[in-house]
């Protein structure tokens, strides 16, 4: 999958070629249009694949790539839900050992999607912006 530019600077992915004209797809849209060839600028330093992930808001991108099954899905919404929540609380609500939760933790941390924080003096944690704003984006039908 090649990537290409128009004259205004606009990022396609090359679906077909021919002699005259290039058949391209918008990666935002989906939609596929011809484009005379002299218009369009190969762009070798994009991956096709990366462009084409790029048509998925950076917040669930973020989800995406931190959360590995449903669990872990499930704990990041539960996070968005409960604003900020102890440790303590995680252990007893959830079914993760402590090693897991604290992985999952970590990973999301790593992501950008939970900051620590104290609760009633205890450790915790709370869901950033980023990830409110990704769960909002699934959440949306």
């Amino acid at each position: 999958m090649r990537t290409v530019r128009d004259e205004d600077g606009r990022t396609f992915l090359v679906v077909k070629e021919s002699g005259e004209s290039t058949l391209v797809r918008d990666p935002e849209t989906g939609a596929e249009e011809f484009r005379p060839n002299e218009r369009l600028t190969t762009v070798d330093d994009e991956s096709g694949l990366a462009v084409a992930a790029g048509a998925v808001p950076p917040a669930v991108r973020r989800i995406l790539s931190a959360t590995h099954d449903d669990r872990s899905l499930g704990l990041l919404v539960e996070l968005v839900d409960r604003d900020a929540v102890a440790v303590r609380d995680l252990l007893a609500d959830y079914d993760l050992c402590e090693s897991d939760l604290l992985g999952l933790l970590t990973e999301f941390r790593a992501a950008g999607l939970v900051e620590e924080a104290r609760i009633a003096g205890e450790r915790g944690y709370a869901a950033t912006a980023l990830a409110e704003e990704g769960v909002e984006l699934l959440r949306a039908e």
